[in-house]
């Protein structure tokens, strides 16, 4: 072979594997580069800016509990804003507005997002005030029963801190849906204030959330939200108005500063009078926990972890129907439902109510019951005993005095606040379910 064949040869080889080098290059890195983190509409980023920006996660949560007292036209012509406290911060952010409980189309012509110029004021700091869309379109429709979820709109939220969620419904809408025991005042203004920073038009305060069901973040701070089902005793219905004493806030409160613990953020989803199964003698607040699970719970953003505080009301709403064994086989079908997630579930134990008008000694041998088998590991991946933090040592079957609101059955600031103190946080990382 000649020295410029042997040149030419080895050109020939060269260029063959360049060219399948290229082949392989442009299949392996073009094949999908799309950005699973966020899914909340389109951005003039790339999918590496996005990625590096954070993920999505719940910073708030409300759960729908019914229709409100205002069966007719709802707010038709007037500005609703919501106050809401964040348990994680982030750069962007987004809501869910829901017309579960309503009966026809609700239209939404403008909606707002803002950061409270002070805790609990209506006023918004000027530069925080953000027009929200809905498809790109700053009109949303909602048809009876349906949510929607609005496009992400780049703000700074803090952490631990109030928001403003205005939404202007210009036609009547019927039942409103609304959570009842907010412990947060909120505000109403005549005609169209979503753009208003000031405060002073939200002449009307209102004790209420409506059509407002969640808040969204995109951060970096947290790498998901424990999600926490429960009934007043969640709702936090005799802490201080206002004050986010429930022990969701004091939860949220840990995990974002102690040492070592997982960045979560908190999402609370009791209802006041909620049973953890339906059926009996009243009717209760809201749908049951195990129907509304899928709901309220494993459809919320970024959810990485679950506690169930329920039963409480089964015991003292039904007492001539109560049966331990039916409680504890929900509980452990909402394990299962999380477990199909990937999800672990943190389980509470009944805190004791003697004193109470509703006490009865045999509905505190069920509460025994119950919590024992909880307490054996059969129920739930992990436990948080609240009875045994909360009780009377000298009187077990009572909430010790400091802890007690005065009904006997609710806590009071500092009960609240030691819920949340006997959390083993480690418990709320979400890894992998045990095996029951």
């Amino acid at each position: 072979m000649t020295k410029r064949r042997g040149y030419a040869l080895v050109a020939t080889l060269t260029a063959v594997v360049v060219l399948i080098s290229t082949v392989i290059y442009l299949a392996f890195s073009g094949g999908d580069s799309r950005d699973t983190t966020i899914s909340a509409g389109p951005s003039p980023q790339g999918s590496a800016d996005r990625a590096a920006a954070g993920s999505w996660v719940g910073t708030w949560a409300t759960a729908p509990a019914g229709a409100g007292p205002r069966p007719g036209a709802g707010f038709a012509g007037r500005t609703l804003r919501n106050v809401v406290h964040t348990s994680v911060g982030g750069t962007s952010a987004r809501i869910t507005l829901s017309n579960l409980f309503g009966t026809r189309p609700l239209t939404i012509s403008h909606a707002s997002i803002a950061l409270a110029s002070a805790p609990s004021n209506p006023t918004a700091r000027p530069d925080s005030l953000r027009r929200l869309t809905f498809g790109g379109q700053p009109r949303a429709v909602i048809p009876a029963g349906g949510q929607i979820v609005s496009d992400s709109v780049r703000v700074d939220v803090p952490a631990d801190a109030d928001l403003l969620v205005s939404t202007y419904s210009p036609t009547p809408s019927g039942p409103v849906t609304y959570h009842p025991h907010a412990r947060q005042i909120s505000y109403v203004a005549n005609g169209d204030q979503t753009q208003n920073p000031r405060g002073d038009t939200y002449t009307e305060q209102s004790p209420y959330w409506r059509y407002l069901t969640a808040v969204d973040v995109l951060t970096r701070e947290a790498s998901g939200s424990v999600v926490v089902i429960g009934d007043s005793l969640t709702d936090g219905v005799t802490s201080t108005l206002g004050a986010n004493a429930r022990w969701t806030d004091v939860l949220a409160d840990r995990l974002r500063e102690e040492a070592g613990a997982p960045r979560l953020g908190v999402l609370n989803e009791g209802i006041s009078g909620n049973q953890l199964i339906p059926g009996g003698q009243f009717k209760a607040a809201g749908p049951s926990g195990v129907s509304r699970f899928e709901r309220d719970v494993l459809s919320r953003t970024g959810v990485r972890s679950v506690v169930v505080v329920l039963g409480v009301n089964d015991l003292l709403r039904n007492p001539r129907y109560a049966d331990a064994d039916r409680l504890l086989e929900a509980m452990r079908e909402l394990t299962r439902q999380a477990h199909a997630r990937g999800l672990r579930v943190t389980g509470a134990t009944l805190m004791p109510f003697n004193g109470h008008r509703g006490y009865r000694p045999h509905l505190d041998q069920l509460r025994r019951t119950i919590n024992a088998e909880i307490r054996s590991g059969r129920v739930f991946d992990s436990v948080v005993d609240f009875d045994r933090a909360l009780r009377d040592p000298y009187a077990p079957d009572r909430l010790r005095e400091p802890y007690d609101s005065g009904d006997h059955l609710h806590p009071s600031d500092a009960g609240y606040r030691k819920m949340a103190e006997a959390f083993n946080l480690s418990h709320l990382r979400g890894s992998a379910p045990a095996e029951l």
